[in-house]
């Protein structure tokens, strides 16, 4: 939000000081100010010139040589391009070493072989409007010479940048009027409340009475909070004053007419949106605030097309719809340069209401942005009143007809809030002491009316709450402390550490099994961790073949397609992130830890954390590498688990069974506590071509939902090193190729000798025709002697032996 400091001084006195320095001051005690401009320095540095004189660029058919007399300021000659020049026209004249609000500096410069000595601008060039049509044409009875802002009456404006996030929950501050109270408090200065009930009753005199061409009838079904509406007559639709046309610019929005401009004007000034329609386009002489009653398409003023729906409120006529209420007119009530009378309205919105519409028909306005903040519905009438002030203003031949209609809430129904606010808590909470008569001038500086209240030397404070503070801002005594810590000065605070006890705080057993798996991968697996969005689309779904859509677990109002409902699994995101990886490594590991989301008839959804782990290698299968990954798993977490064949009998709630990315042979079910709680498995490369991924991906996938609550014990046995060698022997064997090496593996198992250490798959290659080969690493140990070379070698021909009887011959 821009905020004009030349307006704020039509409300407050301001110190004399630096504008950057005002911009501190300011982001120290109200909100913080991004960056401070000075508008208008461009004014003082030109002049008023005439042209005398023209004629076509010998080298450039769109280009005219323009002569001109800035009077004492000389003559010159220009090159430009403008389609309005002509001999007697009154025009700003920029000299060279002018630096324009675009932020260039003027400098001869050669154009098509000719020297333009400076520049004849337009408006926008000048930072007056967005007009660039054609030079800027001054009356003809501007003097010569005379710098622009002589001619205007205007010297330069302070604006500041403010932050919109940091006056989210203060309603009041989107208005000059509330800034200009937050300047009042920060520096000293009175408040200048021009808005009195006497200045009301001035204008409320204006009303003749009686029967209003315009009727208002509000259904308490909608979203109307209170809505005032009146009909004026004799109006102009011309240009604004170029006095409220420059503060309209340096608040960021374009003047378009005396009208709108008056519009968008009070607004800016007291924060509360407002909508002036063409009178003569309302028909059956009523406005009617109800529920849409069906969906249809509304155009609004900006001519774009807009779907509504049967819940959202509109303001409208006898027979049409005028405006989505809130938001924007449409197209079919805004004023025209044929426009002789309006109807003014002035309402408030529900804040929800407004937000919601406004992400679902994605159109966010000024107007919404501040219906979203929760407005004052008691401030509706000061702003009713300060448009017909201007109207008046602007229009002196203009009259109201009939009165002031209004329909809503019962504005005297609403109570004052009070707040009992104790001295001696203020001093506690700010660790300071606040002189008494200070905390009152800044309740009162911030117009809280206060009443203290003295007991036994203990002074008590009945604070009433401004009705513009209270909507969703002010709701208790700490809420008040903060007013006066932050007007008192936070600078004036003290720096207390708290006196609070420092514990440690015991980790529950599920976040110590996730950091025992984060510690796991990292260190044992060389893994990096991963986090995909909680979040997925149904492109995203379809694209993994995942069976589950998610159909029951879609967002109302998502932000995207792409984030439209919650994820069912990990997988379909994983493999996108790994996807991504496989562009740029040969090889990774990756695993997350995170949750997923089932639809559940009685429950609406059911959320479990899941683990998934990737092995990707391009040149060869980590399958092996990825089981034997689940083995240590289940043995570093104390976890009874164990790796087996893949069974139908039961359901696996990890992978369906029917995903079309389970590999036909390399899977390998993960049971815990005798139950299938997750799999290992290489991805079809059918659904890699889909992700355009060359190579190999293995997933660990594992449900640790049921057991990551309990306190695992730890089995790990400590056993002293063998003070003897232990003997390693490899063979390999030859296998059919659709042979799964876990039966080779089980083969060698199944010769019993107590003096094997441990059994492992080292690698499988593939063979010619249709075979391969599956190389077995087997280590023997005696704990209590050396092994000797006699028995090695007949313990390694039973095992051998073992292998081929069940059908696996030594490869030669």
């Amino acid at each position: 939000m821009k905020v004009s400091i030349d307006w704020i001084k039509d409300f407050v006195e301001l110190p004399d000081a630096p504008p950057h320095t005002l911009g501190e001051e300011f982001t120290l005690t109200t909100c913080e100010v991004e960056d401070v401009t000075v508008s208008g320095e461009v004014l003082s540095q030109v002049f008023v010139a005439e042209i005398t004189g023209f004629e076509p660029h010998p080298q450039a058919d769109k280009l005219n040589l323009v002569q001109f007399d800035a009077g004492p300021r000389g003559r010159g000659r220009v090159v430009c391009g403008a389609p309005n020049v002509q001999v007697g026209l009154k025009v700003p004249y920029a000299p060279v070493g002018t630096t324009l609000p675009v932020g260039f500096t003027l400098e001869p410069k050669e154009i098509r072989g000719i020297v333009s000595e400076g520049m004849l601008c337009a408006e926008d060039e000048l930072g007056i409007s967005d007009d660039h049509e054609g030079l800027m044409v001054l009356k003809p009875d501007a003097q010569k010479g005379i710098t622009l802002a002589e001619y205007l009456g205007t010297g330069t404006s302070v604006v500041l940048d403010i932050d919109n996030k940091s006056i989210t929950h203060r309603p009041d501050l989107w208005g000059h009027y509330g800034m200009a109270r937050e300047f009042g408090a920060a520096f000293g200065k009175p408040l200048s409340r021009r808005f009195t009930p006497e200045w009301a009753g001035g204008l409320l005199a204006r009303f003749p009475g009686g029967d209003s061409p315009v009727r208002v009838k509000v259904e308490a079904d909608s979203c109307c909070l209170g809505y005032f509406g009146y009909t004026v007559k004799g109006i102009r639709v011309e240009q604004s004053p170029k006095w409220m046309q420059r503060r309209l610019h340096d608040c960021g929005m374009r003047p378009i007419n005396s009208i709108v401009d008056i519009s968008n004007y009070v607004m800016l000034e007291l924060g509360i949106p407002n909508h002036l329609f063409d009178k003569n386009k309302i028909e059956g002489g009523l406005i009617h605030v109800r529920r849409a009653g069906e969906a249809g398409e509304f155009v609004t003023l900006d001519e774009m097309p807009r779907q509504l729906v049967e819940s959202d409120t509109v303001v409208a006529d006898a027979k049409k719809p005028l405006v989505i209420a809130g938001i924007m007119g449409g197209a079919n009530s805004g004023v025209s340069e044929d426009t002789t009378e309006v109807f003014v309205e002035v309402a408030n919105w529900k804040d929800v209401e407004i937000r919601k519409t406004s992400t679902r028909i994605g159109l966010r306005t000024d107007s919404s942005l501040r219906y979203e903040k929760t407005l004052d519905t008691l401030s509706l009438k000061t702003t009713a009143l300060r448009i017909l002030e201007l109207l008046m203003e602007l229009n002196p031949g203009a009259s109201v007809v009939g009165s002031l209609e209004y329909d809503g809430m019962d504005l005297s129904s609403i109570e004052p809030l009070v707040i009992d606010l104790d001295h001696r808590r203020i001093e506690s909470i700010l660790g300071t002491a606040v002189p008494e008569d200070r905390v009152i001038g800044i309740l009162q500086d911030l117009d809280f009316e206060i009443d203290k209240q003295t007991q036994e030397s203990e002074s008590r404070y009945r604070v009433t709450v401004p009705s513009f503070r209270a909507t969703k801002d002010v709701q208790c005594d700490a809420d008040l402390i903060e007013e006066i810590g932050r007007i008192y000065g936070y600078g004036k605070l003290t720096p207390t550490p708290p006196l609070w006890t420092v514990e440690a705080t015991a980790l529950s057993p599920a976040k110590k099994m996730h950091r025992k798996i984060q510690d796991f991968f990292v260190l044992n697996a060389g893994a990096h961790e991963v986090m995909t969005y909680p979040l997925t689309g149904e492109g995203v779904l379809k694209k993994a073949s995942w069976p589950d859509l998610a159909e029951k677990l879609t967002l109302a109002n998502a932000l995207s397609p792409e984030y439209s409902r919650m994820r069912p699994s990990i997988i379909p995101g994983f493999l996108e992130a790994a996807a991504l990886n496989a562009r740029h490594y040969d090889a990774f590991t990756m695993f997350e830890y995170g949750r997923v989301y089932r639809a559940d008839d009685k429950d609406f959804s059911v959320e479990r954390n899941h683990l998934v782990a990737g092995f990707y290698a391009k040149t060869a299968t980590r399958f092996i590498e990825a089981v034997n990954g689940a083995e240590n798993l289940f043995k570093f977490l104390s976890i009874p688990g164990s790796v087996e064949a893949v069974s139908d009998r039961m359901e696996n709630y990890c992978l369906p069974r029917d995903w079309k990315g389970n590999h036909p042979i390399e899977r390998r079910e993960l049971k815990v506590m005798g139950r299938p709680m997750g799999t290992v498995v290489t991805v079809h490369p059918l659904l890699l071509s889909a992700y355009k991924m060359k190579g190999y991906l293995t997933l660990l996938v594992l449900d640790l939902h049921d057991i990551e609550s309990r306190e695992m014990k730890d089995k790990t046995a400590y056993t002293p090193l063998s003070r003897f060698p232990a003997s390693v022997f490899d063979f390999s064997v030859v296998a059919d190729s659709r042979t799964e090496a876990r039966l080779v593996l089980d083969a060698a198992r199944s010769y019993r000798c107590k003096e094997i250490d441990d059994i492992k798959i080292a690698c499988v290659f593939p063979l010619d025709g249709d075979k391969k080969s599956v190389t077995l690493r087997v280590r023997f140990l005696d704990r209590d002697k050396t092994l000797s070379g006699a028995f090695l070698e007949e313990a390694q021909k039973g095992l051998i032996d073992a292998v081929e009887k069940a059908g696996f011959p030594l490869k030669r």
